[in-house]
């Protein structure tokens, strides 16, 4: 592959230009000529029904002057729910992006199987707050999502199937290699291959670097998410991007952010009594320098990542072959096999299935496909049922 698409397998944000002629049918992209498209965000909870914070204990033992001393700070998780019965799908997402990206998905397979799904934000991602940020090794994150099952379910867990996007694939399979979930029916990966993620690892920081920095508003970035195509599913930009930027505040002074973001704020009034106008004037100047302080800024450094990239993806493919549950892998192009999969997947060791025409965020590009895939594969391994009334 050509350096461009390179740099679109790493799995952590890069995605595929829109392909011609649109985008895909059921995004509720298509609309008249001259119509403007709405990019105002959406709420978490038009898509889940829950949004919890789970918490578990970190304790240090610290010797000091020939004293134990016993120090606890806690690890706080943010995760979203669906449904009280059924097995559980849990979601991990990928690098940068949140439990939000899984948003449209889940409402569209809870109303396909009889199924409760779980959605979290990993550790330094969306609002979960940890002890150690920075420690994004596969290791911890497999062991973060051990822990949260644990909390969630104690010693008699449910049937838990994991299902994890690109990075949240990498860390799907590591906690299935683990065992951090006992009773794990089976596992499912998104867009996410040894081969071409590692032969993409050169390619990334330019993409990071070559992504704006700032947003003027969350609706500005939900815009640039739709428009560079790095998410094709207008409804799940709505909803997702929100978890993947957050407001900061920068000095009016500084002019890279206020000549961005301080244009078209102030419109004329006109045939207005002069003081009302003073007035309203001053008002929108006021409410002007409030706006140049707001701006929105990617919520996790990607770029600082680097240094555990090599560690998520290498030796993946062998470590997927030898989970022993059932497995489904799902791509956004056959040209993402590499040769360890590409023997396993002639020898029946998965299912694999190709969803053309989406980009890198394969879930929130057509997520009425990828809950089809995962339906299907659900019910042949009777994990679950069609729910009554769904016309399969």
């Amino acid at each position: 592959a050509d350096g461009m698409e390179k740099q679109l397998h790493l799995n952590l944000l890069a995605s595929r230009p829109p392909m011609a002629g649109g985008f895909q049918s059921g995004s509720k992209m298509k609309m008249g000529p001259g119509r403007k498209r709405d990019f105002t965000p959406l709420p978490w909870s038009q898509y889940f029904e829950t949004m919890e914070d789970v918490v578990y204990s970190v304790l240090s033992l610290l010797f000091a002057a020939c004293v134990f001393t016993s120090l606890t700070s806690w690890n706080i998780f943010r995760i979203y729910c669906s449904g009280s019965r059924g097995p559980v799908l849990f979601l991990l997402h990928g690098g940068g992006h949140s439990a939000l990206s899984w948003a449209v998905f889940t409402a569209v397979i809870y109303n396909r199987i009889n199924c409760r799904v779980v959605a979290m934000d990993l550790r330094a991602h969306g609002d979960t707050k940890v002890k150690n940020p920075e420690d994004l090794s596969a290791d911890t994150m497999a062991k973060d999502v051990g822990k949260v099952v644990e909390a969630l379910y104690g010693e008699n867990p449910p049937p838990i199937m994991i299902i994890g996007h690109s990075m949240g694939g990498a860390i799907a399979v590591h906690t299935a290699s683990a065992n951090h979930v006992p009773s794990l029916l089976g596992l499912c990966v998104i867009d996410v291959v040894e081969g071409t993620a590692m032969d993409a690892l050169n390619s990334m920081q330019n993409f990071l670097r070559s992504r704006p920095k700032t947003f003027k508003s969350l609706e500005n970035a939900i815009e640039w998410s739709v428009k560079s195509g790095q998410i094709r599913n207008i409804e799940s930009a709505r909803v997702s991007m929100g978890g993947q930027v957050k407001k900061c505040e920068e000095s009016p002074s500084n002019p890279s952010v206020t000549n961005s973001i301080g244009e078209g704020i102030i419109e004329e009034e006109e045939d207005e009594e002069a003081a009302e106008e003073s007035n309203k004037k001053r008002m929108k100047e006021d409410e002007q320098e409030v706006r140049k302080e707001s701006v929105f800024t990617w919520r996790v450094e990607l770029s600082k990542t680097e240094k555990y990239w090599e560690g998520w993806f290498r030796g993946l493919s062998a470590l997927f072959l030898s989970c022993s549950v059932p497995k489904l892998l799902l791509l956004a192009g056959v040209d993402r096999l590499d040769k360890d999969l590409t023997i396993g997947q002639m020898q029946g060791k998965f299912q694999m299935q190709v969803l053309p025409q989406c980009g890198h965020a394969v879930h929130e590009d057509a997520p009425e496909k990828v809950a089809d895939a995962l339906a299907a594969f659900m019910v042949r391994h009777k994990f679950t049922e069609f729910k009554e009334g769904y016309l399969w």
